[in-house]
């Protein structure tokens, strides 16, 4: 199970989904806890700071009056009653200075502290949550600076404010447990909703990865049903932009190369079946003649030298096949060196005059220009030769052949131009495969092999250049063979 590629996926989705809840659980819980500590001291800190303008008398606007004020109010502390109001003794500003407190504690948060006493241990305030109890003073705290520790009464964690004066003392604390809660409550969130968050993105990894991996079942199923005898059958493509769409269209080129090879190789099977087979029957029936009762010495040496044309016949066909079966197995090799190619033009054209004479052709060198080419003389005479001898082949009595050599802009051009029959236009894609020939009525001629321009192809193209063919119909062909010159 663990081998699928669509539950690998879901499982690193779901892991790295995991990795980041906990990641972002950890840090929310410890952001909120620590916004939460840093709010609590910023609101006990104001809260100390409020109670201090209250009793400096700093709400009545009159700083010249704020001294007797603070010492009117000091001189009539009241007495701490659970309802912690003034008594009637005090003045007005008194009465407001209570009520501003009393009233602040009753909006307040009930759960606060809030606790003023004199420096002689006088209670000014205390709210009515603490009951008797007062508020600790933290240790080593400096005059008029506000310090928060934490503290504890009774079994109850508080966060603590703290405010000393030369005249009072200021106390306001808050209960933790608040805090606490709020942090256990945000875990318990965490605790439930992760797990619930991973099962739905296991689901959903899992139908994601389904739905995203489909293609490639489908391209799988199809290419299970292509087989050496179901070729022309393609891969669907449902999105020709996407990763595997782009896969579909390779596989269907690579498809369409491999029907295009078997078709190659069933036809080169069926022509050199044919070509062989016309030279073995001539060969049977000669050897069956020949064995049909006696014979004179001039008739024996007629048939064997038509045995020997067979023979010379099947060895062309045979190293022909051998050579390009080497060739697109990358085993031919090459025996690179300068080659004086305009040398080498003359010496064959002078040896296909004398065939060419056969036929009363003429042939004519137009324009031989000095050309050097690295390559391998042996393979680039096999090539002229082939071209010339096709050339000779197709061209009726009393024709023309020329042959030109250029050069420019660093390369070799090779010229064959005859008049000859022509190639219809839509045969001259063919013409260099092998065994392909356009003239149906030679193909059984002992000389009219089928792989001459075949062979001249690859020697042209393992010379890193390459030929090609321009022909009409009754005019005549022109081959044109272009190679690196030095």
């Amino acid at each position: 199970m663990f081998k699928s590629i669509r539950i690998k996926l879901t499982l690193y989705y779901s892991l790295v989904l995991l990795l980041a809840l906990g990641i972002f659980g950890v840090a929310a819980y410890l952001y909120t806890g620590e916004t939460l500590s840093e709010n609590l001291n910023i609101s006990l800190r104001s809260e100390v700071q409020w109670l201090r303008e209250i009793l400096e008398g700093r709400l009545k606007g009159e700083r010249g009056k704020i001294r007797n004020f603070r010492k009117d109010l000091l001189n009539s502390v009241p007495q701490i009653s659970d309802s912690t109001q003034p008594d009637e003794e005090q003045s007005e500003e008194q009465t407001e200075v209570w009520n501003k407190i009393y009233e602040h504690s009753l909006l307040n948060s009930k759960k606060q502290f809030i606790y003023i006493v004199d420096r002689r241990g006088r209670i000014f305030y205390r709210s009515f949550n603490l009951a008797r109890d007062s508020l600790p003073s933290p240790p080593a705290i400096k005059p008029f600076e506000v310090k928060i520790t934490e503290s504890r009464i009774g079994n109850q964690e508080i966060r603590l404010a703290a405010l000393d004066t030369r005249f009072y003392k200021i106390r306001v604390a808050y209960p933790e447990d608040e805090l606490t809660e709020v942090l256990q409550n945000l875990f318990s969130i965490f605790l439930y909703l992760i797990p619930i968050v991973l099962i739905l993105s296991v689901i959903g990894g899992y139908f994601l990865a389904k739905q995203s991996l489909k293609p490639v079942h489908d391209i799988t199923l199809t290419a299970q049903e292509i087989t050496a005898t179901n070729l022309k059958k393609r891969i669907a493509i449902t999105n020709p932009n996407d990763e595997l769409g782009r896969l579909a269209r390779t596989l269907n080129s690579m498809i369409a190369r491999l029907e295009e090879s078997f078709e190659q190789v069933k036809q080169f099977s069926m022509d050199a079946s044919h070509e062989l087979r016309t030279p073995l029957t001539i060969l049977r029936g000669e050897i069956e003649v020949a064995l049909q009762g006696t014979r004179t010495p001039a008739s024996y040496k007629k048939i064997l030298a038509s045995l020997l044309d067979e023979v010379v016949r099947m060895t062309s066909i045979v190293e022909g096949l051998i050579l390009l079966a080497k060739a697109d197995s990358g085993m031919a090799t090459l025996s690179r060196k300068p080659v004086n190619f305009d040398k080498l033009i003359e010496e064959i054209t002078e040896d296909v005059i004398v065939l060419a004479e056969q036929k009363q052709i003429s042939v004519a060198v137009e324009k031989i220009e000095p050309v050097i080419v690295l390559g391998d003389e042996l393979r680039l005479r096999q090539m002229v030769l082939n071209l010339v001898d096709n050339a000779i082949k197709y061209t009726p009595e009393h024709g023309s052949i020329f042959i030109s050599l250029t050069k420019a802009n660093g390369t070799a051009k090779l010229t064959v131009r005859d008049t000859g029959i022509g190639i219809a236009e839509e045969e001259l894609t063919k013409i260099f495969d092998r065994f392909y020939r356009v003239d149906k009525s030679r193909s059984r001629l002992p000389d009219g092999l089928g792989l001459g321009l075949s062979i001249a192809k690859w020697i042209a193209e393992s010379h890193d250049g390459k030929i090609e063919a321009h022909s009409s119909l009754g005019v005549g062909s022109t081959f044109i063979v272009m190679l690196p010159a030095r």
